[in-house]
This record gives structure tokens, sequence and C-alpha cells, in this order.
């Protein structure tokens, strides 16, 4: 006698597991959206993705600066290369004081005024490790060769000086040093949980120590996964041309690099209706 039962037919019934809605939201942005749960708590999954990315803005943070070879890959590209420091002497200090890291040590401003051009340069690049010596390590280097094709021919540009233990206004007295008519600092931003290897630019005419920060322009988020380098050294160099007329930075300069070009006379083009 078989007592075995028999299989039940499959049916058209709904899955166990039904697919996720929010997946292609969360596959367009890598912002930390939908997470989900498991009871009350973040699911394992999620929970083991969020401490990674916040090792990597740790790592960011705390990885020394190749300054060596930063300067030796600018140096092959064609760029005159400068080192200098702040007056922080490590990085516990750099993080606990930033008063420090905007001040430049004693010794690296005496070697850069002992290696000013001979004319006054209108721009002076530094390269700053700031928040993120990885963005820097990154993305300086490609920017810089991308600016390199977008500044106007008339601009003449000083030493780049790679600085470490740097916060943005170290570039002032370095601009100082070099009697430079601006500086632009490259330095790398506050890590984020998404975005650990985020640069930014701040342009200052006419760098002085004591400069505010409403004295500066920003460009911010430049890495391929947000402003790419071209579209950043396009903006940058429309605000040094801009800066350079106006003779100012911050503020005052609103950047309006996506604006139409006007014809002559400053008419809007007429568009048939």
């Amino acid at each position: 006698m078989d007592d075995a039962p028999t299989p039940a037919k499959p049916t058209d019934a709904a899955p166990d597991v039904q697919p996720d809605a929010w997946a292609d939201w969360r596959a367009a942005t890598p912002a930390r959206i939908a997470l989900g749960r498991a009871g009350v708590a973040t699911p394992t999954a999620e929970t083991l993705r969020f401490g990674w990315a916040h090792a990597l803005a740790r790592d960011a943070i705390h990885t020394p600066l190749d300054a060596d070879a930063l300067a030796a890959g600018l140096q092959a590209d064609g760029w005159q290369v400068l080192q200098a420091r702040s007056r922080a002497p490590d990085r516990t200090t750099y993080l606990r004081r930033p008063d420090l890291g905007r001040q430049l040590d004693d010794a690296a401003a005496a070697a850069l005024r002992a290696a000013a051009p001979p004319e006054a340069p209108a721009l002076c690049i530094v390269v700053g490790d700031g928040l993120s010596s990885l963005a820097v390590q990154r993305h300086a280097q490609p920017l810089l060769q991308a600016l390199r094709a977008a500044l106007p021919a008339d601009v003449t540009l000083g030493p780049v000086v790679v600085a470490t233990q740097a916060r943005v206004a170290l570039a002032d007295p370095v601009g100082e040093c070099l009697r430079a008519a601006m500086t632009a600092m490259l330095i790398g931003e506050r890590p984020g949980l998404s975005s650990p290897d985020s640069l930014g630019i701040y342009l200052t005419y006419g760098p002085r120590t004591g400069r505010r920060d409403a004295e500066r322009n920003c460009i911010s988020n430049v890495r391929p996964q947000g402003l790419g380098y071209a579209e950043a050294a396009r903006k940058l160099a429309w605000l040094v041309g801009q800066a350079l007329h106006r003779r100012l930075t911050g503020v005052a300069l609103k950047d309006e690099s996506d604006r139409p070009v006007l014809p002559p006379g400053g008419a809007p083009p007429r568009v048939a209706p």
C-alpha cells in the first residue's frame, strides 16, 4: 500500500521573494537610500557596507600624501614644482589644530621666497593634502593637465607648490612668498561616506595672510564620479580670467561660465516664434 503524498502542482502564486522596487534608484546614486531593515535594525549587508565606507573615509584622512611621487609626476608633465609644509608637525596635530595648517612653516617660507620667479606670476597653483590625500594623489595631476589646455595663453604661471598638512588658507602665505596675483588651491575635501576622494579648488585674488573664505571662489567635488577634470578646468580658467580682469574673487565674482555668450551690443539672440 503506497501512502506517499502526491506532489503539489506548481501554481501561479506570488513568489516568496518579491523584487525590490528601490533597486533601480539605488543603482542610479551612491547616496545611502532605501537601506531596508531586519526587524528594527539595518540589514547585515548594509551595516557591513557602512563600515567599509567609514573605513575608506578614515583612511583618506590619515594616509599621508606621497608628496615626492606627486612632485615627480608633475615634473614629468613639465611643471616646475616646489614643496612646502604648514606649521603642523604631524597629522595628529594637524587634525587638532586647524590654525597651524593655515600657517606656513618658517623654513618653507624662506625656501619659497628664494625660489620666487623674477617676474611675479599671475597664478600660483598650490596642491595641498587637506583632509583627503587620496583625492590629491588621484586627481591633482590629471586636473592640472586639463587646466594647462584650458587657461588663456597670456596667464603666466608660477611654480606648482605641493604642500603637506595644509588647510585652504595656506595658499595665502604661499602666494605672498611667490608674489603671485592669485592662487588656486587644489585640496582634498572632507571625505563623505560615498566620496572619500573628492577634490576642491579655491581661487583667491591678492593672496595674503588674513584673507577670509568669503574672498575665495570654490569649485567642489572634482573627480570622475562628480565634476570631471575637463569641466572643472573650464570653470577654473573662466574664473581666473574674470578675476584678473576685475581684480577680485569671492562673493563678488559669480560663476557665470555656463551663461550663453551675447553677440556684440549685448542683445540676446532673437528666437523665431
